[in-house]
C-alpha cells in the first residue's frame, strides 16, 4: 500500500487558487469588467447589468468580496462596490512570477 503524499501546498499557491477561485464564473468576470475604471458603482447597477436574478449577482459579489476583489462602500442605505485595484495588481504579478518559476522580488 502506498502511502498517501503529505507535502503541503505553498501559502502563495492557496492564495493564488483562492483568487483565480472567485474568478472562475462568467458573472464574476462580468461583475469586474463592469467595475473596472470606475471609482464605484451601485449594487442596483451590477443587478441591472448582470443577466441574472438579483439573489444569484448578490452571492456572485459576496464571493469578490471575500476573495477582497472588491471594496464595498456603504451609501445610506444601499451599498456600491469598486474593484480592489491593487489586489487585483498584486495577484496578476504573483501569478505570473508562479508561471515564470521566480519571485515577485526577481521580476524585472
Amino acid at each position: 500500500m502506498t502511502a498517501p503524499k503529505l507535502i503541503p501546498f505553498d501559502q502563495e499557491h492557496i492564495q493564488l487558487a483562492q483568487f483565480a477561485g472567485a474568478l472562475s464564473h462568467p458573472a464574476r468576470i462580468s461583475i469586474v469588467t463592469l467595475l473596472q475604471g470606475k471609482e464605484h458603482v451601485s449594487f442596483k447597477e451590477i443587478v441591472n447589468e448582470i443577466p441574472l436574478a438579483q439573489a444569484t449577482v448578490s452571492q456572485h459579489v459576496k464571493v469578490l468580496l471575500e476573495a477582497e476583489l472588491l471594496i464595498q462602500f456603504p451609501e445610506g442605505p444601499r451599498m456600491s462596490y469598486a474593484l480592489n485595484c491593487d489586489k487585483v495588481k498584486s495577484f496578476c504579478q504573483s501569478f505570473q512570477c508562479t508561471l515564470k518559476n521566480e519571485t515577485p522580488d526577481e521580476q524585472s
